[in-house]
């Protein structure tokens, strides 16, 4: 048994693998000042409460964009459930070949999920994560990770339009049922998913155009991935798990 854990600036998302069965899952809001007791004994009671066995588990392996939670997560693995976790970084392998010009300034769970996906689908594929950012991968035909693109999260744009403009509501992120609000919160609602299958098209078209690869496929996670699958004219699949099942293919590879 192994556990996966996705560390990313909003949530950290936990997974417990049985050969090749998830037989569970958890998320958790990420605060980066927990101790490693708080980490580590929170992390034991939930594999207790679901009745996993820590003494079945082989390994956890960690991807991680919050540098200041790795010490007391680290710590408290070590401490609770007696296992040095794998780390995704320099030195592990993960059978991509990473073609941008600094490999060190991408985001561990960018790697993980162009490994998911290669593994998954074949290249050549577009990964879009919806998460905090929104970013998309590429993989090409071979293999490699040949760049991306960065973008604002929708939570992002959301809290953004309602910390600096007054009179403009806090809304949850829904599709409205038109494009055309006969409300504000409608209309922002629209704004923000609308806005955000647009944007998404776009980039994807001028992708696979850029790469000259019209047959990539296309792959949505994240959060939010649902809300804007449904009505985006280029995502083929949505896969929630993605980052978790990347996650233990590399652990699969560094046995």
């Amino acid at each position: 048994m192994i556990l996966t854990i996705d560390v990313g600036n909003t949530n950290i998302v936990l997974g417990a693998y049985e050969k090749d069965k998830m037989i569970a899952y958890w998320r958790m809001t990420t605060r980066a000042y927990r101790s490693s007791d708080e980490l580590g004994m929170f992390i034991y009671d939930l594999l207790k409460h679901n009745g996993v066995d820590i003494n079945d588990m082989e390994q956890v392996v960690i991807a991680s964009v919050v540098p200041d939670i790795m010490y007391s997560l680290e710590h408290g693995i070590r401490k609770y459930l007696k296992i040095n976790p794998l780390i995704v970084g320099p030195g592990v392998k993960t059978g991509i070949n990473i073609r941008v010009d600094n490999p060190k300034e991408l985001g561990a769970d960018r790697i993980v999920n162009a490994v998911a996906a290669m593994y998954l689908y074949g290249g050549p594929a577009i990964i879009i994560d919806f998460g905090t950012a929104t970013t998309f991968d590429v993989i090409s035909e071979d293999g490699e990770y040949i760049g991306g693109v960065i973008a604002p999260g929708i939570n992002i744009s959301a809290e953004a339009l309602w910390q600096r403009a007054a009179k403009l509501p806090k809304v949850e992120i829904q599709k409205p049922k038109r494009v055309v609000g006969k409300n504000t919160i409608d209309s922002i609602q629209s704004g923000l998913v609308y806005g955000y299958v647009g944007q998404v098209d776009y980039i994807v078209r001028r992708i696979k155009k850029e790469i000259k690869a019209p047959n990539a496929r296309v792959i949505a996670t994240g959060g939010l991935a649902k809300v804007i699958a449904p009505e985006s004219k280029t995502i083929e699949e949505v896969n929630g798990f993605l980052t978790l099942q990347g996650l233990k293919i590399i652990y699969e590879k560094n046995k």
